[in-house]
């Protein structure tokens, strides 16, 4: 049985990872650290959990916490795990973190974007970036994974194959993506406030939002070389979901006959089929259906799909995540289990929900 903590609890993502945990064969958490609620019983802040956690919050004291478990899970805002992380808690746990925090190799390049200084830079070139769909070998022998983010999770897998494989050129990739509110956390914000929210979808981080760096690290290890995307975010009044619309100038490819033409349908799906064919939890759809949150729903699970634009030699590709889960909690679970030996979807065999 793996003994799981988890640090941020009561967040969005925190409250997932329960959920999850909760139903998992192989895993039991045994401490809840949450500093907004130290000693207040966990099922009085998500009353769903009412009978089914008896546990009290408890203050976030890392070094300590650490005895009692084998993995920790750390849902916490940036800057938070790097700020308290050492060797020690490393070498007898670990460490998931569902922050920023060792998502990005180049230090400069997160101070940059997150504003905030790296406590403790010595881990991240250890830290393995945990999508496990591309990293799946690497997250089984790491000590410390970096759980990638919502809007990068979708956006990444969406254009990954096609990538790798240069059918596209990835230089002029342009990213339209958009969530659910609870992509901004728990916390009290007048911009998440129903009245602002409802009726409403607004653009924000335009070519500055933090994730783009990670997205074009993640892609730019398919490429093989740098590149620079435009990433643009959007807030839509719903719960949970990322829907990414993602658009790229397609390449010519040596044709059977040696010429050189754009690729078709088949060839562009059979990359993809490749790629995801075998994956449990990246489900390529069939031509012309489009992926929509309302399927992915409180699932595991990414749709993909994809549509050529012969008139203009461009492609549309189309990705759709739980945010909460897949784009969160999910994968970090997904990682536990490649971590400890598990069957890689024990516990998240999750049946999208509808309506």
């Amino acid at each position: 049985m793996i003994k799981a903590g988890i640090i941020g609890a009561t967040g969005y993502a925190g409250g997932e990872l329960v959920r999850i945990l909760l139903g998992h064969k192989n895993a039991e958490i045994k401490w809840y650290g949450s500093k907004s609620y130290i000693d207040q019983k966990y099922a009085d802040v998500y009353r769903n959990m009412f009978q089914l956690v008896e546990d009290a919050c408890l203050a976030d004291h890392l070094e300590e916490l650490s005895k009692q478990v084998d993995v920790i899970f750390t849902a916490t805002p940036q800057g938070y795990l790097a700020s308290i992380l050492t060797e020690e808690i490393l070498g007898r746990v670990k460490m998931i973190d569902l922050s920023a925090d060792y998502r990005i190799k180049d230090v400069s390049v997160y101070e940059k974007w997150y504003g905030i200084e790296h406590k403790s830079p010595q881990f991240i070139d250890e830290a393995v970036y945990g999508l496990c769909e591309i990293n799946r070998d690497k997250v089984k022998k790491a000590r410390l994974v970096a759980n990638p983010g919502c809007y990068t999770t979708c956006s990444i897998l969406t254009a990954y194959p096609l990538v790798k494989e240069g059918l596209i050129d990835p230089d002029t990739l342009i990213i339209d993506a958009k969530s659910g509110t609870s992509g901004a956390g728990r916390g009290a914000k007048v911009p998440n406030l129903f009245c602002e929210v409802n009726e409403n979808i607004k653009a924000y981080g335009v070519a500055s939002h933090r994730h783009t760096p990670e997205i074009e690290e993640q892609l730019g290890y398919a490429a093989g070389r740098e590149i620079k995307v435009n990433f643009t975010p959007h807030l839509v009044p719903m719960n949970r979901g990322i829907l990414v619309t993602e658009y790229a100038s397609l390449k010519k490819i040596e044709k059977k006959d040696g010429s050189f033409a754009y690729p078709s349908y088949e060839e562009v799906k059979a990359v993809y089929d490749n790629y995801y064919g075998k994956e449990k939890f990246v489900r390529v759809l069939e031509k012309d259906v489009c992926p929509e949150t309302k399927w992915v729903e409180g699932s595991n699970y990414t749709d993909v799909n994809f549509k050529i634009d012969e008139r203009t030699g461009r492609i549309i590709l189309m990705g759709a995540l739980d945010n909460l889960v897949k784009g969160a909690a999910g994968q970090a679970v997904q990682n536990m289990n490649l971590l400890f030996g598990e069957r890689e979807s024990e516990g998240l065999e999750l049946v999208p929900m509808f309506p």
